[in-house]
């Protein structure tokens, strides 16, 4: 699987896009042998169970140029490296506790060229400024995810959903959403990607 992968969903990438897209997989191979953010297994899956999965989160949202999207608890840099190859014109800031995390995102978004990513060693509690958007990829339960960035948001908003989370999640989320008291939009990837390892996944949008 390769980097033309992706046009099979995403038909309108680039070449720029695509060569980005493919220096992903060259410089993760390199940076998890330093540092491991990726599972060993997971790295000759990576277009599939990393990238696309990212990429799910442009699905169901199209970020616009200029728009400012806060990435909490990135790890390697997902969903965030990804999402800025698509959106080469919105500014992501990618955060993460973890120090050498966030040393694999500098050096990968260096590598492609995204001059659009900006990467911090810091709890999303301690990150200035105002975002329209806040993603993440399965850091913790919702209930607790919410108070960290509800504060984040910036009031004015011109996109087709309004300001919000877009979480990716999988599983039955019953529970964790009702525990949450949010009120959510699911949106399954079963509908957007033929690939079994979507079957349970989803992005959970929630509006502040």
């Amino acid at each position: 699987m390769d980097e033309k992968f992706l046009l099979k969903y995403f038909p309108e990438l680039t070449a720029e896009q695509l060569e980005q897209y493919r220096l992903l997989k060259d410089l993760y191979a390199y940076w998890n042998q330093q540092i491991n953010v990726i599972s060993r297994k997971d790295i000759d899956a990576l277009y599939e169970r990393h990238i696309l999965h990212s990429l799910g989160i442009a699905k169901v949202m199209q970020f616009l140029p200029g728009e400012h999207v806060l990435d909490v608890g990135t790890g390697g840099g997902f969903p965030g490296i990804p999402l800025a190859v698509m959106f080469l014109e919105t500014n992501f800031h990618l955060v993460d506790s973890i120090g050498k995390k966030i040393k694999v995102v500098q050096e990968v978004a260096k590598g492609a060229g995204l001059n659009n990513v900006q990467a911090t060693h810091a709890r999303a509690e301690q990150i200035p400024g105002k975002f329209d958007f806040v993603v993440s990829r399965a850091v913790t339960q919702l209930k607790d995810f919410y108070p960290w960035v509800k504060d984040k948001f910036n009031k004015s908003s011109g996109n087709q959903l309004p300001n919000g989370i877009l979480y990716l999640k999988g599983g039955d989320l019953k529970q964790e959403i009702a525990e949450s008291g949010l009120a959510v939009q699911q949106f399954n990837l079963k509908d957007y990607f033929d690939e079994e390892f979507f079957e349970t996944k989803k992005v959970i949008y929630v509006k502040v």
